[in-house]
């Protein structure tokens, strides 16, 4: 599969509650419809969440695209991705794990389709276009959400599934069920409170791969003014230009490079 002379794709982000997608200009990574946005089914399973996805993209076909379904789709999900199969199940159903998931979803588009963990698809979008764009030094992604996603990138290169979120710090042998966004909603955390679960996490990541920037992403980082200056550590934490759209651009991204 070689990189398409597509001007424009379908990105499709899916997440632990909520699948959201839209048509993308891939030459600005700006979206060129509205994003469409369904509840994930409970439980996460493959099968309904291919129904689900398959909602917004039979929406972006008829009211964005009069009907053209001869559009590239890149699909995102919570989990490890080697070779088109789920190899992990992160705030979804365990079903996913070693499901061949491209083949699944391709074959419900009707065509071939791209599949990427969400938070390297989140990081794409911003080395491509966003606040990390012509960045050639090291840059590690954060994704605050449900979960804590992670994409790694060093001279531009993405480095893939590092699922960082699920290291364990102290007590806690996964840290994103101690410090995600959904834990601080859930634990009705001040963001001061929140500042000082998450100060651990990164002051890890930190010792670990040394990073010239943090990028912050996820539906919380509009608020970023809010907690930012919460989270102690010497390297600069900057917010994605994208911010919760970064998923669906990143996708898009993808799916014209596997493109036939």
């Amino acid at each position: 599969m070689g990189k398409s002379r597509a001007t424009k794709a379908i990105g499709i982000d899916i997440g632990g509650t909520g699948i959201k997608g839209a048509l993308v200009d891939l030459r600005t990574g700006e979206l060129l419809s509205k994003r469409r946005k369904v509840p994930t089914p409970v439980g996460g399973d493959p099968r309904e969440v291919i129904d689900a996805t398959m909602e917004i993209v039979r929406k972006i076909w008829d009211k964005d695209l009069d009907g053209d379904t001869d559009v590239p789709v890149g699909i995102s999900v919570p989990a490890i991705v080697k070779h088109g199969v789920t190899r992990s199940a992160a705030n979804i159903s365990p079903r996913w794990i070693d499901f061949a998931a491209r083949a699944a979803f391709s074959e419900a588009v009707g065509r071939e389709v791209a599949l990427a963990n969400d938070a390297d698809a989140a990081g794409i979008a911003e080395v491509r276009f966003g606040v990390a764009h012509g960045r050639l030094d090291s840059v590690i992604m954060t994704t605050l959400g449900t979960g804590i996603g992670t994409a790694m990138f060093y001279g531009g290169h993405l480095f893939p599934n590092s699922e960082l979120g699920h290291i364990s710090i102290g007590d806690h042998s996964d840290y994103e069920k101690f410090a995600s966004s959904k834990v601080r909603e859930r634990d009705e955390l001040s963001f001061s409170e929140w500042g000082s679960r998450l100060t651990p996490y990164y002051r890890q990541l930190e010792a670990l791969f040394s990073p010239d920037v943090f990028i912050v992403s996820g539906g919380i980082s509009k608020q970023a003014d809010e907690f930012l200056h919460y989270i102690d550590v010497e390297t600069p934490i900057v917010v994605a230009e994208f911010m919760n759209n970064a998923g669906i651009v990143g996708s898009a991204c993808l799916a014209a490079e596997h493109w036939v």
